[in-house]
């Protein structure tokens, strides 16, 4: 067996399985009559394709779409997200989600060697999400390799009717495409509904005339930046180039202000601290 996955029936109809091979511990079930080799990693992309073999004529839609793109918006055990016609025969199933309407010819494409929605209407569906704050984040996320722009998702939304679609505008409004991780897009939302002044998200900060620093969020008139923790930390070596980035925003007069998934938790403390932090650099430079 040469492809990544097979239908069992076909295999053993074709002779090139045995019932009893087919039922060994080389083959891997994923749905019914859907297997593949057992040394294959199962990824929510596998089960992307065993879904449309299982499945003809399906198309990838919503998160699952969003892997096929590239963009990791779901685990591996998530339902796989696909799309139908409305009268197609199709049920069901555990580990599936099926969406039934008709699709647009220019709405599908594919993706290493599946059928998937575009980016532009994969970008709409994940904007569907429920609640609104985890849509924004999906959406972010899907918009920040630029596979579409955000110009032209707001743009397909306008123009939108039916179920949902409220939701979706609203959904645009809130996203800005320039996160660079869930809790960016978070910490964005929770300033934004906040009492505090907007920062400037992705703020690029120049000293001495070149560039020092790109950081989270930043209030330029006060020289404040904020910065979710997470990013300060990586691979081998990130500390000491986080270490002195720091320093060099600290010498250009800037104080900078961490953020851990912690604060997230307790948001009013979060913003009262900020909100201190603003109000006594406004009290210096005054």
């Amino acid at each position: 067996m040469r492809a990544s996955v097979f239908r069992g029936s076909r295999a053993v109809r074709t002779g090139q399985l045995t019932r009893h091979q087919l039922q060994s511990t080389a083959w891997r079930r994923l749905f019914p009559d859907v297997y593949a080799c057992a040394s294959l990693p199962v990824t929510h992309e596998l089960r992307a394709e065993a879904a449309a073999l299982l499945i003809p004529g399906a198309v990838a839609s919503g998160r699952t779409a969003a892997v096929l793109w590239g963009v990791d918006l779901a685990d591996v055990d998530d339902p796989v997200d696909c799309t139908v016609l409305p009268g197609a025969g199709a049920s069901s199933r555990s580990g599936l989600t099926l969406n039934r309407r008709a699709l647009l010819p220019d709405e599908v494409t594919g993706r290493r060697g599946v059928r998937c929605t575009s980016a532009l209407r994969t970008a709409l569906d994940l904007c569907r999400i429920r609640p609104r704050d985890e849509a924004v984040v999906a959406l972010d996320r899907f918009l920040l390799p630029g596979f579409v722009f955000l110009d032209e998702v707001r743009a397909a939304a306008d123009d939108l009717t039916g179920r949902d679609c409220r939701h979706i505008r609203a959904v645009t409004r809130l996203a800005d495409g320039l996160a660079e991780s869930p809790q960016e897009t978070r910490l964005r939302l929770l300033l934004h509904r906040s009492a505090l002044p907007d920062p400037v998200a992705q703020c690029r900060i120049r000293d001495g005339g070149r560039e020092i620093a790109r950081v989270d969020f930043a209030w330029p008139e006060l020289r404040v930046a904020l910065e979710y923790d997470g990013a300060w930390h990586g691979e081998p070596g990130q500390f000491g180039r986080d270490r002195r980035r720091l320093n060099r925003l600290t010498a250009a007069g800037w104080l900078v202000v961490f953020v851990t998934a912690a604060d997230l938790h307790r948001p009013d403390l979060l913003l009262s601290r900020i909100e201190r932090v603003l109000a006594s650099r406004s009290a210096l430079i005054r």
